[in-house]
């Protein structure tokens, strides 16, 4: 959701500190991943307000590339989760958001509407539209075709 692993690991940490400091807080009716997956969502957003506020003229980190040789196979793979990643990086946050529950933190619909307080119904579009989004983007960075 950060894109960028030192920033995710920051978040990662603050998260971990607020789940603890607020565990008073938690609501045993309810699942316990659903509400640490909702104070990491919350401490994600805060981060993105932070960085809104940062001057503009300031240089963003950017992930630094491996560069050792490797089998051709290799690095055609790299360059297609190359191209993935930046078109995930360029879908709205709401899209961007679903798509790394779904797919990468790999939560089921129901926790997801959980997760994010959205109708079962929503989610569904959500992800479903986000999909359509991301293959778009892709292929206009040069990906293949699906």
């Amino acid at each position: 959701m950060l894109n960028n692993d030192q920033d995710a690991h920051d978040a990662a940490q603050e998260t971990l500190v607020k789940v603890l400091r607020n565990l008073h807080r938690y609501d045993p009716d309810r699942r316990f991943s659903t509400w640490v997956f909702s104070v990491a969502r919350n401490t994600c957003i805060d981060e993105h307000r932070r960085r809104k506020r940062r001057a503009y003229h300031e240089p963003r980190e950017r992930d630094v590339v491996d560069t050792r040789p490797s089998p051709l196979q290799n690095v055609a793979r790299a360059e297609r989760a190359e191209q993935l990643m930046a078109a995930l990086s360029d879908l709205p946050p709401m899209y961007r958001e679903i798509l790394v529950l779904y797919h990468f933190e790999h939560k089921k619909y129901t926790e997801i509407a959980d997760i994010l307080e959205l109708p079962m119904g929503t989610v569904m579009n959500r992800i479903f539209r986000a999909r359509r989004k991301l293959r778009v983007l892709y292929e206009a960075l040069g990906g293949e075709q699906a």
